[in-house]
């Protein structure tokens, strides 16, 4: 191709996620690979998306108009303060888009979410990943790494993939150290599974500050990762400028209707989060009794390190795989040993600890 690209930063974009190692296995009915939520939607969700379709032939004009006054209800927030995107992945790269380009960096923890980076190379700018402790973001370490250059610090709290998290005085100590110059990014995906006492939700600080932005989705906890739905709240000059640079229709109508609806059952989601913490519980008490290293978790999901042996990731997978059974894995170095699993229904996580047995015990 003879056209050359103006944002040379795009080759510098790699997947994130392991890909391509399929082997022949059967279709996997155990998907715990990608933080879903195993217990789908609200029924007034489907129910709103099906009816939804009735207007289908017409585009939803204003979809802030619609979905922010319920998010703001349901959250008590202000609701000129948030807008809708295609999914918090697309609010997160029209921030970057936003605030990044040539000569600019972004700062976050190495271990983090690791789709973040090709938001800022996307910008042509610089990435500065913090080595963390023990896969928690480095505080002291991201204050260090602040330069004139740095414009947007991001924070995934609780992170993902290993649900570790930062307590509110520590997210506050970051924040104090950075100019009015550079963004705090608090990216909350997770927030709704959070059970840690001195976790201090991403609202607060946002209300607070004038250089603080929390993105949210309706993907995990109330269980639309299909329908497509994320939202930002922060400073009106922010919002703003995010949602000027979004396409002409961000949302669809049936998906819109969903989340409305999704809001108002408060007792499905009371009753994903309650019964996802107890699976929770459960599966990381069985791995750990299998001898394995597990991340303590404020997420849906779980971290777990393998020996660095032929009882590895890569092979338990593989092992996962053959009994129809999906779990993730990444292609940072720090998670080369590692799988992560989705909280799913008891029978699916039986199924995995089982073949997990079986795996270390060379009966597989």
């Amino acid at each position: 191709m003879t056209v050359k690209l103006a944002k040379m930063g795009i080759e510098k974009i790699k997947p994130h996620m392991v890909v391509g190692e399929k082997q022949d296995v059967p279709p996997a009915w155990a998907l715990l690979n990608s933080n879903e939520s195993a217990y789908g939607p609200s029924p007034h969700a489907r129910a709103a998306a099906i009816a939804a379709v009735s207007s289908f032939e017409r585009y939803l004009e204003n979809p802030d108009k619609t979905l922010a006054p319920a998010i703001a209800r349901y959250f008590g927030l202000d609701p000129n303060k948030i807008t809708i995107g295609y999914g918090s992945d697309d609010l997160l790269a029209r921030l970057a888009r936003a605030y990044l380009g040539p000569n600019t960096e972004l700062v976050r923890s190495a271990n983090g979410y690791l789709k973040v980076p090709n938001y800022a190379y996307a910008n042509d700018a610089d990435v500065v990943s913090v080595a963390d402790i023990d896969f928690r973001p480095s505080v002291d370490g991201m204050i260090d790494a602040l330069t004139e250059k740095t414009r947007i610090v991001y924070l995934a709290n609780p992170e993902n993939p290993a649900g570790t998290y930062l307590n509110g005085d520590e997210v506050r100590r970051l924040h104090a150290a950075l100019p009015e110059s550079v963004l705090l990014v608090i990216d909350a995906a997770y927030e709704e599974y959070v059970d840690a006492a001195d976790y201090e939700p991403a609202h607060v600080l946002v209300e607070e500050a004038s250089n603080v932005v929390m993105c949210r989705t309706f993907s995990k906890i109330f269980g639309l990762a299909g329908a497509r739905v994320g939202w930002i709240y922060g400073p009106d000059d922010v919002i703003d400028s995010v949602r000027r640079i979004g396409v002409t229709f961000p949302a669809a109508s049936t998906s819109v209707a969903a989340a409305v609806a999704a809001l108002e059952d408060r007792e499905h989601t009371k009753m994903v989060f309650t019964e996802t913490k107890k699976n929770r519980n459960w599966l990381s008490k069985q791995l750990s009794d299998l001898g394995l290293s597990v991340v303590p978790s404020q997420g849906n999901f779980l971290l777990v390190h393998f020996p660095e042996t032929d009882k590895s990731a890569t092979a338990v997978d593989q092992a996962l795989q053959q009994q129809g059974i999906a779990v993730r894995r990444f292609n940072a170095p720090a998670f080369k040993n590692s799988i992560r699993i989705t909280i799913g229904h008891l029978k699916e996580m039986q199924a995995a600890v089982q073949c997990i047995s079986k795996f270390l015990q060379e009966e597989l």
